[in-house]
């Protein structure tokens, strides 16, 4: 089993990494500090650990990826979290994004389609110490019975944008989800204004895993 220790050395790294992406353009210092409080090391696998601090994405198993720290950070910026935020996953993954999340005060709420990662990332984060809401299942319908929300965000590509997620939304929320084709896709903001009116903004240039369930790809 994975030691969960973070040395000098991954603190220093992280530092750099921080500073990557703030000089790429991210502006949120509440973010930014959540990066560099969580050590994105403990979230891979042994073979690939001396990775962590690159800003890539890296395969974690079951065809997904822990996302690019710049992704994250964008997709967390956009999100503009205040503590107390009820917040929709839609693709749990390692639970790195989640606990960014978490680290900014939101709810989290997380929904993830694969099995076997669903079981080992519920088995990691309890090793972390960390709470929050994990579900099994096909992410694409949101979750109803937990619904409203009011930020979500999709950490997979799609090839629409979901009804039922804006359905979930409250008044003044804010959705974030990679819409496109299975190879690139560009990053949409939705913020519902009113329960028939949505504002819709687009940042072009990402490349995530597609989308799996009744409403992603098939």
């Amino acid at each position: 089993m994975l030691k969960l220790e973070d040395t000098y050395l991954h603190k220093g790294k992280r530092r750099a990494l921080v500073q990557e992406i703030k000089s790429k353009g991210i502006k949120s210092e509440r973010v930014l500090e959540a990066i560099n409080t969580l050590p994105r090391h403990f979230f891979f696998d042994s073979a690939l650990i001396s990775h962590a601090y690159e800003d890539k994405a890296f395969p974690i198993g079951e065809g997904q990826t822990i996302s690019q720290p710049y992704t994250v950070a964008f997709q967390t910026e956009l999100l503009d979290i205040k503590p107390g935020d009820k917040v929709l996953e839609i693709g749990t993954g390692s639970g790195y994004q989640a606990c960014i999340l978490h680290l900014l005060g939101a709810e989290v709420y997380t929904i993830e389609y694969q099995k076997k990662l669903f079981e080992k990332t519920q088995k990691f984060l309890a090793r972390l110490g960390i709470q929050m809401n994990l579900f099994y299942g096909d992410g694409t319908g949101g979750l109803p019975q937990q619904a409203p929300f009011d930020k979500i965000i999709v950490t997979a590509g799609a090839p629409i944008v979901p009804e039922a997620l804006i359905q979930q939304l409250k008044i003044g929320g804010i959705l974030v989800i990679p819409v496109g084709d299975r190879r690139r896709q560009a990053m949409v903001k939705i913020t519902k204004k009113s329960k028939s009116e949505i504002h819709r903004e687009e940042f072009e240039g990402f490349a995530f895993v597609p989308l799996l369930g009744k409403d992603g790809w098939k």
